[in-house]
């Protein structure tokens, strides 16, 4: 167990040793056009809705309606939908990957009707920021039904319960992506999700906090 470990260990010290994946200048078929669309469309098709959600918010006074609560909703789902793409950029996809792909947009789905069920009922959900959650829900599935196109022999195994014990095992890609892509997704996850969402926090405790310290104290 302790040689398994130290194996996987080194795998994911040297996970940038291998050749970089890179998709060919004008390729134009099927599986390049796949992975071009899922890397240059999908992943910053999140970082713009994700910005006009969090105006949302702030437009309908969340620090003093739904507050922390709704926040930390919403912590919840960045997490659902962090952990997957972290993994899909990093990892190589095997049937771990695309089940952790799976199960979280269905969480994610679930945790967003949550989500709308809390705020419908503390603040004004507007008819665009409605819109706009149902594109944020239908991200998530977009991603993993495009990386399960591009790997449906990992799908097939999956299916079949994974035989190899490598199907059940976090591994490092073979062909990572570059260091440039990996950075700038980076660089927009955190200007377009994390700041946002953290101030958003942020600005909600430090209301319930006010609100406690105004509030009429008992005699």
């Amino acid at each position: 167990m302790r040689i398994a470990r130290r194996s996987l260990l080194t795998r994911w010290q040297r996970w940038r040793s291998g050749p970089t994946l890179r998709i060919p200048h004008g390729a134009d078929d099927v599986e390049n056009t796949n992975r071009r669309f899922l890397l240059y469309g999908v992943m910053p098709l999140w970082f713009a809705p994700a910005v006009a959600d969090w105006v949302m918010h702030r437009r309908s006074d969340i620090e003093h309606t739904s507050g922390v609560r709704e926040s930390a909703i919403h912590a919840l789902m960045m997490t659902e939908a962090g952990l997957p793409v972290v993994a899909g950029l990093t990892a190589k996809v095997n049937p771990l990957v695309l089940s952790l792909m799976g199960g979280a947009a269905l969480a994610h789905g679930a945790t967003a009707l949550w989500d709308v069920s809390l705020a419908t009922d503390k603040r004004e959900v507007t008819p665009i920021e409605q819109h706009i959650h149902s594109f944020l829900e239908v991200l998530p599935l977009t991603a993993a039904a495009f990386t399960a196109c591009l790997h449906w022999d990992q799908v097939r195994k999956a299916i079949r319960g994974g035989v190899r014990a490598d199907d059940w095992k976090l591994l490092p890609k073979q062909r990572p992506l570059s260091a440039g892509y990996l950075g700038a997704v980076a660089a927009g996850v955190g200007l377009c999700i994390v700041l946002p969402y953290a101030e958003e926090m942020v600005r909600c405790v430090r209301a319930r906090r006010d609100d406690r310290n105004e509030a009429p104290r008992q005699p």
